[in-house]
């Protein structure tokens, strides 16, 4: 999809672009910190740099990938939403993370409902899912408040992961 442009998602709050060089410093800084050992794990810089760019990379391979989250009243960075495909992913899968200053606030809950009806309306999708640690028990509660459902019987990426489900079907005429 060579040539192919990052949408540009509006909500109530946020703005969702395409990533930015800027973007990686705090997506570095995040997996560097504990608070990812839930994610991907920690991992050191150069690692980190190999996964963030690889994920950037998926918008002109897939046509879908990361969306930087930012606030649409002061344009300060917030975070990534937005949908992943490694190659030990089953299928797209709805991913999120938001910088200290944003948890608690419902910014990765915004930004995921409205990459869920971008996919639904753009790209014509039925189904998204969730691949999560069994620890990540905030990511577990945030993938069923979306509306997400637990698939025991979907396959994650590693043995005991939490598959939520996403019938978006029933978001039919929402708007983004």
């Amino acid at each position: 999809m060579t040539g192919f442009a990052t949408p540009l998602l509006d909500a109530a709050r946020l703005t969702l672009s395409a990533p930015e060089l800027a973007d990686f410093e705090h997506w570095a800084d995040f997996f560097a910190s504990p608070r990812s050992i839930h994610e991907r794990g920690m991992m050191e810089r150069a690692s980190a740099w190999r996964v963030w760019a690889s994920d950037v990379a998926i918008w002109g391979s897939r046509g879908y990938g990361p969306f930087r989250v930012c606030d649409r009243a002061t344009g300060d960075y917030l975070g990534e939403v937005g949908i992943y495909q490694p190659d030990t992913c089953p299928e797209p899968e709805l991913g999120w993370f938001v910088v200290p200053a944003a948890e608690g606030h419902g910014i990765a809950a915004e930004a995921a409902r409205a990459v869920i009806a971008w996919a639904r309306q753009s790209l014509g999708w039925t189904r998204l899912i969730n691949i999560i640690d069994p620890a990540n028990t905030r990511s577990i509660a945030l993938g069923l408040r979306l509306g997400g459902v637990i698939d025991p019987d979907a396959p994650g990426e590693d043995p005991g992961d939490v598959v939520i489900v996403h019938d978006l079907t029933r978001i039919e005429g929402e708007a983004v």
